[in-house]
Protein backbone atom coordinates (compact mmCIF):
# COMPACT_ATOMS: atom_id res chain seq x y z
CA UNK A 1 0.00 0.00 0.00
CA UNK A 2 1.31 3.61 -0.61
CA UNK A 3 1.91 6.37 1.28
CA UNK A 4 -0.99 8.49 -0.27
CA UNK A 5 -3.68 5.08 -0.20
CA UNK A 6 -2.39 4.88 3.36
CA UNK A 7 -3.35 8.63 4.36
CA UNK A 8 -6.61 8.22 2.03
CA UNK A 9 -7.62 5.57 4.33
CA UNK A 10 -6.89 7.15 7.66
CA UNK A 11 -8.72 9.96 6.95
CA UNK A 12 -12.06 7.94 6.11
CA UNK A 13 -11.55 5.75 9.03
CA UNK A 14 -11.64 9.59 10.98
CA UNK A 15 -14.25 10.68 9.43
CA UNK A 16 -16.68 7.67 9.86
CA UNK A 17 -18.87 7.42 13.03
CA UNK A 18 -17.95 5.79 15.70
CA UNK A 19 -21.68 4.98 17.06
CA UNK A 20 -22.62 2.32 14.20
CA UNK A 21 -24.64 5.27 12.49
CA UNK A 22 -24.03 5.42 8.66
CA UNK A 23 -23.93 8.91 7.30
CA UNK A 24 -27.64 8.62 6.22
CA UNK A 25 -28.75 8.16 10.12
CA UNK A 26 -29.16 4.54 9.61
CA UNK A 27 -28.57 2.48 12.30
CA UNK A 28 -26.94 -1.18 11.48
CA UNK A 29 -28.05 -4.13 13.13
CA UNK A 30 -25.56 -4.23 15.63
CA UNK A 31 -26.13 -0.91 16.74
CA UNK A 32 -29.78 -1.77 16.94
CA UNK A 33 -29.39 -4.47 18.63
CA UNK A 34 -27.18 -2.82 21.56
CA UNK A 35 -29.71 -0.20 21.81
CA UNK A 36 -32.55 -2.71 22.70
CA UNK A 37 -30.07 -3.93 25.09
CA UNK A 38 -29.55 -0.60 26.54
CA UNK A 39 -33.32 -0.16 27.06
CA UNK A 40 -34.22 -3.30 27.98
CA UNK A 41 -31.27 -2.97 30.91
CA UNK A 42 -33.22 0.23 31.74
CA UNK A 43 -36.69 -0.99 31.85
CA UNK A 44 -35.38 -4.13 34.05
CA UNK A 45 -33.76 -1.37 36.66
CA UNK A 46 -36.77 0.19 36.76
CA UNK A 47 -38.96 -2.53 37.60
CA UNK A 48 -36.72 -4.10 40.10
CA UNK A 49 -37.14 -0.76 41.88
CA UNK A 50 -40.49 -0.81 41.81
CA UNK A 51 -40.32 -4.46 42.82
CA UNK A 52 -39.09 -3.09 46.19
CA UNK A 53 -42.01 -0.71 46.43
CA UNK A 54 -44.46 -3.31 45.76
CA UNK A 55 -42.77 -5.77 48.44
CA UNK A 56 -43.24 -3.21 50.82
CA UNK A 57 -46.66 -2.10 50.49
CA UNK A 58 -47.72 -5.54 50.35
CA UNK A 59 -49.19 -6.25 53.25
CA UNK A 60 -51.39 -3.37 52.46
CA UNK A 61 -52.56 -5.05 49.05
CA UNK A 62 -53.22 -8.32 51.51
CA UNK A 63 -55.30 -6.48 53.93
CA UNK A 64 -56.91 -5.11 51.10
CA UNK A 65 -58.02 -8.51 49.39
CA UNK A 66 -59.00 -9.82 52.53
CA UNK A 67 -61.95 -7.29 52.58
CA UNK A 68 -64.25 -9.39 50.50
CA UNK A 69 -63.85 -12.52 52.26
CA UNK A 70 -64.80 -10.68 55.56
CA UNK A 71 -67.53 -9.65 53.43
CA UNK A 72 -68.24 -13.38 52.11
CA UNK A 73 -67.93 -14.38 55.76
CA UNK A 74 -70.57 -11.69 57.35
CA UNK A 75 -73.18 -11.85 54.64
CA UNK A 76 -73.34 -15.70 54.01
CA UNK A 77 -72.60 -16.41 57.90
CA UNK A 78 -70.19 -18.95 56.89
CA UNK A 79 -66.60 -19.51 57.78
CA UNK A 80 -64.28 -17.70 54.94
CA UNK A 81 -60.33 -17.64 55.12
CA UNK A 82 -57.84 -16.87 53.23
CA UNK A 83 -55.42 -19.87 52.82
CA UNK A 84 -51.47 -20.89 52.36
CA UNK A 85 -51.68 -23.97 51.76
CA UNK A 86 -47.71 -25.09 51.53
CA UNK A 87 -44.86 -23.47 53.38
CA UNK A 88 -43.63 -20.82 50.02
CA UNK A 89 -46.87 -20.14 48.89
CA UNK A 90 -47.23 -16.82 51.32
CA UNK A 91 -43.65 -15.86 50.12
CA UNK A 92 -44.74 -16.08 46.66
CA UNK A 93 -47.80 -14.56 47.02
CA UNK A 94 -45.77 -11.33 48.36
CA UNK A 95 -43.66 -11.58 45.62
CA UNK A 96 -46.23 -11.95 42.94
CA UNK A 97 -47.62 -8.74 44.84
CA UNK A 98 -44.48 -7.54 44.24
CA UNK A 99 -43.95 -7.94 40.63
CA UNK A 100 -46.75 -7.08 39.85
CA UNK A 101 -46.88 -3.23 41.43
CA UNK A 102 -43.25 -2.77 40.33
CA UNK A 103 -44.46 -3.40 36.81
CA UNK A 104 -47.06 -0.62 37.33
CA UNK A 105 -45.60 1.64 39.36
CA UNK A 106 -42.48 1.49 36.59
CA UNK A 107 -44.77 1.66 33.47
CA UNK A 108 -44.33 5.02 32.92
CA UNK A 109 -40.40 4.36 32.02
CA UNK A 110 -40.25 1.26 30.85
CA UNK A 111 -42.92 2.83 28.34
CA UNK A 112 -40.61 5.67 27.66
CA UNK A 113 -37.85 3.12 26.86
CA UNK A 114 -40.16 1.26 24.43
CA UNK A 115 -41.18 4.39 22.61
CA UNK A 116 -37.22 5.66 22.55
CA UNK A 117 -36.63 2.55 20.95
CA UNK A 118 -38.99 2.47 17.97
CA UNK A 119 -39.35 6.44 17.75
CA UNK A 120 -36.75 6.56 14.96
CA UNK A 121 -38.12 4.23 12.80
CA UNK A 122 -41.54 5.65 13.10
CA UNK A 123 -42.84 8.72 10.26
CA UNK A 124 -44.11 11.69 11.80
CA UNK A 125 -47.77 10.89 10.89
CA UNK A 126 -47.38 7.48 12.94
CA UNK A 127 -45.32 9.22 15.82
CA UNK A 128 -48.63 11.41 16.33
CA UNK A 129 -50.84 8.56 16.55
CA UNK A 130 -48.62 6.66 18.91
CA UNK A 131 -48.52 9.42 21.02
CA UNK A 132 -52.05 9.97 20.80
CA UNK A 133 -52.93 6.47 21.64
CA UNK A 134 -50.74 6.21 24.67
CA UNK A 135 -51.99 9.79 26.32
CA UNK A 136 -55.24 8.45 25.77
CA UNK A 137 -54.79 4.58 26.10
CA UNK A 138 -52.93 4.66 29.81
CA UNK A 139 -55.48 6.71 31.95
CA UNK A 140 -58.32 4.86 30.39
CA UNK A 141 -56.87 1.45 31.45
CA UNK A 142 -56.11 2.90 35.18
CA UNK A 143 -59.77 4.00 35.35
CA UNK A 144 -61.02 0.33 33.88
CA UNK A 145 -58.59 -1.21 36.32
CA UNK A 146 -60.01 0.70 38.78
CA UNK A 147 -63.67 -0.25 37.92
CA UNK A 148 -62.65 -3.46 38.21
CA UNK A 149 -61.27 -3.30 41.38
CA UNK A 150 -64.58 -1.27 42.76
CA UNK A 151 -67.10 -4.77 41.33
CA UNK A 152 -64.44 -7.39 42.56
CA UNK A 153 -65.98 -7.91 45.79
CA UNK A 154 -69.11 -8.29 44.30
CA UNK A 155 -68.03 -11.08 41.96
CA UNK A 156 -66.32 -12.61 45.36
CA UNK A 157 -69.42 -12.64 47.38
CA UNK A 158 -71.82 -13.90 44.12
CA UNK A 159 -69.22 -16.91 42.82
CA UNK A 160 -69.17 -18.26 46.80
CA UNK A 161 -72.59 -17.63 46.90
CA UNK A 162 -73.48 -20.96 44.91
CA UNK A 163 -71.84 -23.33 47.43
CA UNK A 164 -73.86 -25.08 50.05
CA UNK A 165 -74.75 -23.86 53.28
CA UNK A 166 -73.32 -24.53 56.32
CA UNK A 167 -70.14 -25.02 54.15
CA UNK A 168 -66.71 -23.28 54.98
CA UNK A 169 -64.90 -20.98 52.17
CA UNK A 170 -61.44 -22.17 52.42
CA UNK A 171 -59.90 -20.03 49.39
CA UNK A 172 -56.06 -20.50 48.28
CA UNK A 173 -54.36 -17.17 48.63
CA UNK A 174 -52.65 -17.06 45.21
CA UNK A 175 -55.97 -18.87 43.21
CA UNK A 176 -57.85 -15.91 44.81
CA UNK A 177 -55.25 -13.57 43.30
CA UNK A 178 -55.17 -14.59 39.91
CA UNK A 179 -58.70 -14.57 40.04
CA UNK A 180 -58.72 -10.74 41.21
CA UNK A 181 -55.78 -9.78 38.88
CA UNK A 182 -57.46 -11.49 35.83
CA UNK A 183 -60.54 -9.65 36.36
CA UNK A 184 -59.27 -6.54 36.95
CA UNK A 185 -56.97 -6.23 33.87
CA UNK A 186 -59.82 -7.64 31.90
CA UNK A 187 -62.05 -4.35 32.62
CA UNK A 188 -58.69 -2.45 32.08
CA UNK A 189 -58.35 -3.82 28.66
CA UNK A 190 -62.27 -3.29 28.21
CA UNK A 191 -62.20 -0.10 28.85
CA UNK A 192 -58.75 0.56 25.87
CA UNK A 193 -60.99 -1.12 23.39
CA UNK A 194 -62.49 2.38 22.00
CA UNK A 195 -59.15 3.74 21.62
CA UNK A 196 -58.51 0.73 18.99
CA UNK A 197 -61.42 1.86 16.97
CA UNK A 198 -60.10 5.28 16.75
CA UNK A 199 -56.70 4.15 16.00
CA UNK A 200 -58.29 1.57 12.94
CA UNK A 201 -60.41 4.79 11.86
CA UNK A 202 -57.09 6.65 11.61
CA UNK A 203 -55.77 4.48 9.57
CA UNK A 204 -58.57 3.96 7.23
CA UNK A 205 -59.57 0.78 7.94
CA UNK A 206 -62.81 1.32 10.06
CA UNK A 207 -65.33 3.76 8.96
CA UNK A 208 -67.33 5.95 11.93
CA UNK A 209 -70.55 4.59 9.48
CA UNK A 210 -69.17 1.31 10.28
CA UNK A 211 -68.90 1.59 13.97
CA UNK A 212 -72.22 3.53 14.53
CA UNK A 213 -73.32 0.71 12.20
CA UNK A 214 -73.00 -2.29 15.17
CA UNK A 215 -74.23 -0.17 18.00
CA UNK A 216 -76.44 -2.76 18.58
CA UNK A 217 -73.83 -5.42 19.02
CA UNK A 218 -71.78 -3.11 21.03
CA UNK A 219 -74.11 -2.36 23.68
CA UNK A 220 -75.34 -6.00 24.14
CA UNK A 221 -71.76 -7.24 24.62
CA UNK A 222 -71.29 -4.45 27.00
CA UNK A 223 -74.44 -5.54 28.60
CA UNK A 224 -73.24 -9.14 28.68
CA UNK A 225 -70.10 -8.52 29.86
CA UNK A 226 -71.37 -6.43 32.71
CA UNK A 227 -73.69 -8.69 33.55
CA UNK A 228 -70.52 -11.61 34.24
CA UNK A 229 -68.24 -8.71 35.91
CA UNK A 230 -71.16 -7.92 38.35
CA UNK A 231 -74.02 -9.83 40.75
CA UNK A 232 -77.21 -10.43 38.43
CA UNK A 233 -79.09 -9.02 41.88
CA UNK A 234 -76.47 -5.85 41.83
CA UNK A 235 -78.46 -3.68 38.61
CA UNK A 236 -77.09 -0.85 40.48
CA UNK A 237 -73.41 -1.40 39.83
CA UNK A 238 -74.28 -3.12 36.23
CA UNK A 239 -75.41 0.16 35.46
CA UNK A 240 -72.36 1.58 36.46
CA UNK A 241 -69.72 -0.16 35.09
CA UNK A 242 -71.74 -0.46 31.44
CA UNK A 243 -72.41 3.74 31.46
CA UNK A 244 -68.93 4.98 31.12
CA UNK A 245 -68.46 2.24 28.46
CA UNK A 246 -71.26 2.83 26.18
CA UNK A 247 -69.96 6.64 26.78
CA UNK A 248 -66.44 5.34 25.74
CA UNK A 249 -67.78 3.23 22.48
CA UNK A 250 -70.23 6.30 21.01
CA UNK A 251 -67.16 8.78 22.03
CA UNK A 252 -64.69 6.79 19.77
CA UNK A 253 -67.66 6.88 16.88
CA UNK A 254 -67.63 10.69 17.54
CA UNK A 255 -64.06 10.71 17.08
CA UNK A 256 -63.74 8.62 14.00
CA UNK A 257 -66.88 10.44 12.19
CA UNK A 258 -64.29 13.72 12.47
CA UNK A 259 -61.77 12.30 11.31
CA UNK A 260 -63.64 10.77 8.04
CA UNK A 261 -65.14 14.04 7.54
CA UNK A 262 -62.02 15.62 7.77
CA UNK A 263 -60.38 13.02 5.62
CA UNK A 264 -63.07 13.54 3.00
CA UNK A 265 -62.93 17.60 2.78
CA UNK A 266 -59.20 16.99 2.39
CA UNK A 267 -59.74 14.75 -0.44
CA UNK A 268 -62.39 17.27 -2.29
CA UNK A 269 -59.77 20.19 -1.86
CA UNK A 270 -57.46 17.81 -3.58
CA UNK A 271 -59.91 16.62 -6.47
CA UNK A 272 -60.43 20.25 -7.21
CA UNK A 273 -57.02 21.41 -7.50
CA UNK A 274 -56.40 18.81 -9.75
CA UNK A 275 -59.65 19.68 -12.42
CA UNK A 276 -57.96 23.43 -12.49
Amino acid sequence: MTRTERTTRSSREARAPKSGKPRDGRMSLGAHLVELRKRLFLAAIAIVLGMIAGWLVSDWVLNALRVPIEQLAEEQGRVASLNFTDISSAFDLRLQIAFTVGVVVSSPFWLYQIWAFLMPGLKRKEKQYAVGFVLSAVPLFLLGCLAGWLVMPHMVVLLTGFAPQDTTALISARTYYDFVLKLVLAIGIAFVLPVFLVLLNFAGVLSAKAILKSWRIAILAITLFTAIATPAADVMSMFLLAIPMVILYFGAAGIAFLNDRRRAKRALALDAELAI
